[in-house]
């Protein structure tokens, strides 16, 4: 393919010249020899550029060889970085610097450059004195170039086995497909798999000698790409493509009399219990609809999910099995990712240019599936604020080392974390167990609280269901896993019908379904206020959004195009039974302000303990409570005061939160 990709660009220009009736064209045709200039003002004239395409089955990068090198190969995966679009030369004009003499040389396309002669190719006179050894010089202003650039494409996450390195390959884009690919698309490309060698890289512009190493790297030369932006496929149309049958095999799907039950019941099957955190697992894998409105604003359809919840919870095991189930999915642990490893960062590049590239997180590798994040507290804040645009405005904006992008992070993200303590402790109040900025819960549409709760009847059913799951063993699951049975749906059945979905549906909200959305936001903000006068209102109109987005994620399940007023009622109660229910429990606050009579309380229990510890002593928490009690505050009032002093870095609880040593 290399030797006739040339030539059939040198043909289709010959045509387009044609075409145009240009002065001289059959002349010029008719002179073309073998890579003279004839050929180059051919070139030049036509600006030609042949695409190639193919249907053929693409391949699995870490199945690329050696037996692969000069054939023609399609293979597909996601760009994690590009770097800036450069001039290649194509042929360079070199002149000798004693007989003045000049040589046009050709370049090969791809990635590396050409050797220069080291003595001077022009046919001396008998008598005449050699030319010195390397005589030659570039001429830069009478060369031909065409932009290019260099990317790097990494395995798809759903096709890395377990435990293996994700695979990568470079491919060289030129002309009219460089520009077009930036960190974070799925791309399909069909190119000639060739070989450079690292030297010759940095030499392409000019190259003195030959590489001596028997070794070369691969990489690709792309003729053609195939890419879809639509983020529900995440730019891979394999994802949206069905067949006659598989269509036929979700319409049936669609007919099922309690479809919806169905769904919830295969998602994780081997965790007891939890029917309302599968719900809401269910309906964030499904999604809602992303709006654009007119002024550019765009509102977000996905669906975050937070668990907050006892060890010996199945959290993890509920996150593994979502990054199964997704079709596009990525599972990451707090404690071992960074802020540049969840967003974006610019690295700078190996080669002798020394420029910098952008190179997609953990959040861009997803756009359009499910970002899983295990052990979310163990996140450092600066890293967990990292975050917080890519939740919300669903982008990722970078400004460093001259590098001013925004990427797209079009995911849901479903978030595991522990209390404080590793488990709740009843005997603390809400806001010593759990250790959360407002910020980012508030970002989140769902929040369980997953208690691990002591109860004689529902242990021995668990530990009932447990046991025949090792009884049964791996095969019941393998066994269902390929066609699974009537009480749920096999995993690659699901994962198919989510796609199918996500692609083919989107709900509309009608009147009759805002009205009940409108009563019910403001039901609930007089219920709050009714309770307490002075009270936090939890609900906003980022909660209202909220549901919105899970009708329309229930509306999706069954393939209906309006939302109906069951979809209501079920987000309605979903909602009420995680989010609200935490914000009763007062665990969570999303407004973060504190009432007048509470805020005075504060404050003077605040200034009674800096009168009473002195700086750079310590005291037992016990007693501080106990001494504000007797001088009539509160135990709420005095505990925020601690948490409030805790945060400002004026104390330090140390001893397991039990000691409180004063600062400044």
């Amino acid at each position: 393919p290399g030797f006739y990709a040339p030539i059939l660009e040198l043909a289709a220009g010959e045509i387009s010249v044609r075409l145009r009736n240009d002065t001289d064209a059959d002349e010029l045709v008719a002179a073309r020899g073998e890579e003279n200039e004839t050929a180059s003002e051919i070139r030049r004239r036509s600006n030609v550029q042949v695409v190639l395409t193919s249907t053929e089955m693409p391949k699995y990068i870490r199945e690329l060889q050696a037996s692969n090198i000069s054939s023609f190969v399609r293979v597909s995966g996601i760009v994690t970085s590009a770097s800036k679009v450069q001039c290649k030369a194509v042929a360079i004009r070199l002149e000798c610097k004693n007989c003045r003499s000049r040589l046009t040389l050709r370049v090969p396309p791809g990635i590396g450059g050409v050797v220069i002669p080291r003595s001077c190719q022009r046919l001396h006179a008998e008598g005449e004195a050699p030319c010195p050894i390397d005589p030659y010089v570039v001429l830069p202003d009478d060369g031909e170039f065409r932009d290019q650039q260099i990317i790097k494409l990494q395995e798809l996450p759903e096709e890395v086995p377990t435990g293996e390195v994700p695979r990568t390959v470079m491919a060289s884009l030129d002309r009219a497909l460089s520009g077009r690919l930036s960190p974070g698309m799925r791309v399909s490309l069909f190119g000639i798999y060739s070989i450079f060698s690292p030297r010759e890289r940095g030499r392409a512009q000019n190259v003195s000698g030959p590489g001596t190493g028997a070794t070369r790297t691969p990489y690709l030369h792309v003729l053609g790409m195939l890419q879809n932006s639509d983020a529900g496929a995440g730019g891979r149309s394999e994802l949206t493509t069905f067949d006659l049958e598989e269509e036929e095999q979700m319409q049936r799907l669609v007919r099922t009399p309690n479809l919806y039950e169905l769904i919830v019941s295969s998602i994780a099957p081997e965790i007891y219990g939890f029917d309302d955190v599968k719900r809401a697992v269910a309906v964030m894998l499904f999604g809602g609809s992303r709006k654009h409105l007119p002024d550019g604003t765009r509102i977000r359809g996905d669906i975050n999910v937070l668990l907050l919840g006892d060890p010996s919870t199945a959290k993890s095991q509920l996150l593994k099995f979502v990054e199964k189930v997704a079709p596009i999915s990525v599972y990451t642990s707090g404690k071992g990712s960074s802020a540049a490893g969840l967003t974006a960062s610019v690295v700078r590049d190996g080669g002798s240019s020394g420029d910098f590239r952008l190179e997609g997180g953990a959040m861009v590798l997803a756009d359009g599936g499910v970002v899983c994040i295990d052990e979310f507290d163990k996140m450092r804040i600066q890293d967990s604020v990292a975050i917080h645009e890519a939740m919300e405005q669903q982008t990722i904006s970078i400004a460093k080392a001259g590098i001013t992008s925004v990427l797209n992070a079009r995911t849901s993200v479903l978030a595991a974390a522990n209390p404080v303590f590793g488990r709740f402790d009843d005997t603390r109040s809400a806001d010593e167990n759990i250790d959360f900025q407002t910020t980012i819960l508030s970002r989140f549409d769902l929040i369980f609280m997953v208690r691990d709760t002591r109860n004689d009847e529902m242990d021995y059913a668990k530990a009932q269901f447990v046991l025949q799951l090792h009884q049964r063993g791996g095969g019941a699951r393998a066994n269902s896993a390929e066609g699974g049975d009537a009480s749920h749906l096999s995993l690659e059945t699901l994962k198919r019908f989510i796609a199918y979905a996500r692609s083919r549906c989107a709900p509309r909200l009608t009147h009759q379904a805002a009205g009940i959305l409108r009563d019910t936001y403001v039901r609930m903000r007089q219920q709050v206020r009714q309770n307490d006068e002075d009270s936090v209102v939890p609900i906003t109109v980022r909660q209202l959004e909220s549901l919105v987005r899970l009708t329309e994620g229930l509306a999706k399940m069954s393939l209906s195009p309006l939302i109906t007023e069951t979809h209501v009622n079920e987000a309605i109660r979903l909602f009420k039974s995680a989010t609200m229910e935490s914000v009763a429990s007062g665990a969570v606050n999303l407004d973060g302000r504190l009432s007048d009579a509470l805020k005075l309380e504060v404050e003077r229990a605040q200034e009674v303990m800096h009168r009473r510890l002195p700086i750079g002593s310590s005291t037992s928490k016990r007693k501080v409570i106990f001494e504000l009690k007797n001088q009539g505050i509160s135990d709420q009032s005095a505990r925020l005061a601690i948490e409030f002093m805790n945060k400002r870095g004026d104390v330090e609880l140390r001893s397991q939160r039990k000691l409180i040593h004063r600062v400044r």
